[in-house]
């Protein structure tokens, strides 16, 4: 295979999952009828284990991949990593995967190996940057997805983010940060505002599209007084409705003690503990991008 390595490489592309697709709909009336909508307050103890599952991704270069023909293709070459935290009274890292990949549409594209790590190939669905970003994504995404499968024997596992590759995993619960999209009607908005911390809202269907997940709004602590600060987003694969209220108000009361402050993480309170802990050290486990050029560059030229 004939490639070319462009060095820099901008972290550009969607966060994968973070808008309702083409054909979802959302339906406010499984818990509450849209007329009883309220905060609702959890009286549920915390979680006495919790496992937080984060992944953490990187573009090393963007390669040009030459056809036989002699036309090029542009490729993504990625660095990408996944693990998890198991917090009971203490945390600690117990898993830590990280895989490297060439993310192209280029159908005579190979895997590589360079001196400094291995990257196998994932065929895209087209040659635009979104596109190989978004199977960046996804890949990344399946990885979570593996290792928080190896940990189902915890009360509660908290996914980073959309649940999407993770869906499978049982009692696995997604956690949104940052919410770009209304999920609820104009009309109910409001509630939000009103949400103090340790509260949520009644549960809300999103269904109609490729798959249906039960989700609410929880309100973490803070100190600004700012009414939308805190606010995030949490969703599970629609099973029974009772199910998803254990684990709505089982979540929403574990991860206040996890919030994060300002003086230590800017994306505060969202950004929980561990999950900034673990993202840290997985960026780490990525290693050096120089070396990861130098490795692809010595390839290309050979």
């Amino acid at each position: 295979m004939k490639f070319s390595v462009q060095a820099w490489a901008p972290e550009y592309g969607p966060t994968a999952g973070q808008e309702l697709g083409e054909g979802d709909t959302v339906d406010v009336n499984p818990e509450l009828r849209e007329s009883d909508w309220r905060p609702l307050a959890v009286g549920t103890d915390p979680a006495p284990e919790a496992l937080f599952v984060d992944g953490v991704r990187r573009v090393d270069a963007n390669l040009w991949i030459e056809s036989p023909e002699g036309a090029i293709v542009l490729a993504l070459a990625a660095s990408y990593a996944a693990g998890a935290v198991l917090s009971n009274h203490r945390a600690t890292v117990i898993a830590e995967e990280v895989r490297r990949g060439i993310f192209t549409s280029a159908p005579n594209a190979e895997s590589v190996t360079t001196r400094y790590g291995d990257y196998q190939v994932h065929l895209t669905e087209g040659d635009l940057p979104e596109k190989l970003w978004l199977g960046l994504q996804g890949q990344m995404s399946v990885l979570e997805g593996m290792v928080a499968a190896a940990h189902i024997d915890v009360p509660l596992i908290v996914v980073d983010g959309p649940l999407s590759h993770r869906r499978h995993v049982p009692g696995a619960v997604g956690y949104i940060k940052t919410q770009h999209v209304h999920y609820l009607p104009e009309p109910l908005r409001p509630i939000l505002g009103r949400l103090q911390a340790g509260e949520r809202t009644p549960i809300f269907l999103i269904g109609g599209g490729a798959w249906n997940r039960l989700s609410w709004y929880a309100k973490l602590p803070l100190k600004s007084s700012t009414s939308v600060d805190g606010l995030i987003r949490a969703e599970v694969a629609a099973a029974d409705l009772d199910s998803a209220r254990r684990v709505a108000d089982l979540m929403t009361a574990t991860i206040l003690r996890f919030a994060s402050e300002a003086h230590k993480d800017p994306r505060a309170p969202q950004n929980l503990y561990p999950i900034g802990g673990l993202e840290r050290r997985l960026r780490h486990r990525l290693g050096d991008r120089e070396l990861m050029i130098r490795g692809l560059r010595r390839l290309a030229t050979s």
